[in-house]
């Protein structure tokens, strides 16, 4: 299973399961797949009825989300992030990718009634974006991947908040304080993983987990959030390890069943002028957007700091970077999801457009990259040759 764990095989699986979702949604077998997308599926004896979609964009990507908070943690604790001097720098570019891409939603959807939508754009695949960098990448210095690697893990910060603040109405506030409840569990319990109480701890854990999850999808926030505070609440070594352990199953399972099922969607058979305002304005704000944001944003942050740790940021640098985050993929698929709730057919041309936008990231981040990596090894070559012209006799 180690090959799973993999970033290129995870943003291969990701993107093969979109493009076979897609594909087969405007088959023959489409309407069957799509009527078994909306089966409901109840827990007897619970308030919890959810359709096979919901099932896996709040329940299972509840534990991707899980994953990625227990990344937050390690890097804003031991990592590239674990102080204001380093975060700085990848915040403001991070920052800049997620205000222009808005500004330009909102500009392209003005007097439409849909700019409700502003946060489809703003997203960032982690998974995906370091996938390409891992493929096209070699050669690229340390200092500039872990800018991309900030950046990425901000963006990622940002499109959490945006979902719990954004996309929550009237919460139960009963449900809510007993889900807290359960988070402060979960955490005291992870204390008890490195005692000889282990195997009940992890037990106990589970339940508290999925009881904790039921009681935030009840509370009116989105279920994944649940995720997010566990996995920020856990003790950082042990949930290290759980992460290790549940990496296959995110990779190989989890994420490309959910690109999966939001692909699930029929090509509207319509001219592109009739397409929704969101199309365009997703469409545009994924690629433009996020480069013309990332790039002002991470040049504004060349400045910051002392000189010598400063990534070395030139524009072909800072326009990989902004492509890189152009790649919105899972996360914007779910927001898009939570923005047209009330609007199924302006929900599928958002999917479209976030699978097209993102596709056209992938391709210009893919040239990108190759043509940084191969700059940096003519870079590399040139110092080695005049190194040996220095030394020979």
């Amino acid at each position: 299973m180690g090959f799973i764990r993999s970033e290129r095989v995870a943003a291969f699986l990701l993107l093969a399961a979109a493009a076979l979702g897609l594909i087969l949604a405007n088959t023959g077998i489409g309407p069957a797949l799509m009527e078994l997308q909306d089966a409901h599926l109840a827990i007897p004896g619970t308030p919890l009825d959810l359709s096979v979609g919901h099932w896996i964009s709040d329940g299972l990507l509840a534990v991707f989300f899980f994953v990625v908070a227990v990344e937050l943690k390690n890097e804003l604790t031991v990592g590239q992030l674990n102080s204001v001097s380093k975060a700085v720098r990848p915040a403001i570019a991070a920052l800049g990718g997620v205000i222009v891409p808005a500004l330009v939603y909102l500009a392209v959807t003005a007097g439409s009634g849909y700019a409700g939508g502003w946060p489809v754009p703003t997203a960032t695949d982690i998974a995906f974006a370091l996938g390409v960098l891992a493929v096209f990448g070699k050669g690229i210095p340390s200092r500039l991947r872990i800018f991309i690697l900030a950046l990425a893990i901000l963006d990622d910060i940002v499109a959490i908040i945006i979902i719990a603040v954004f996309f929550t109405a009237d919460p139960n506030l009963l449900y809510i304080g007993l889900a807290a409840i359960g988070v402060a569990a979960f955490g005291l319990l992870s204390h008890l993983l490195s005692t000889r109480y282990q195997t009940l701890a992890a037990v106990a854990m589970v339940a508290v987990a999925l009881t904790t999850w039921s009681l935030v999808y009840l509370s009116g926030v989105h279920a994944t959030i649940a995720g997010v505070a566990l996995g920020l609440i856990m003790v950082r070594k042990p949930a290290m390890h759980v992460r290790h352990q549940l990496e296959p199953a995110t990779n190989g399972v989890i994420l490309p069943l959910f690109a999966f099922s939001a692909a699930l969607v029929a090509i509207p058979q319509v001219a592109p002028s009739q397409l929704a305002a969101p199309f365009w304005g997703i469409l545009i704000a994924l690629p433009v957007g996020k480069i013309i944001g990332i790039s002002i944003g991470g040049w504004l942050s060349s400045f910051v700091g002392p000189r010598e740790r400063r990534p070395n940021l030139t524009p072909q640098a800072l326009l990989t970077a902004g492509a890189l985050g152009g790649v919105g993929f899972t996360v914007s698929l779910l927001m898009n999801e939570l923005a047209f709730v009330n609007n199924p057919e302006v929900a599928d041309e958002g999917t479209l457009a976030v699978l097209l936008g993102s596709s056209i990231s992938i391709i210009a981040s893919a040239f990108l990259v190759s043509r940084l990596a191969a700059y940096y090894k003519r870079l590399r070559l040139l110092r080695e040759d005049a190194h040996r012209r220095l030394t020979s006799p």
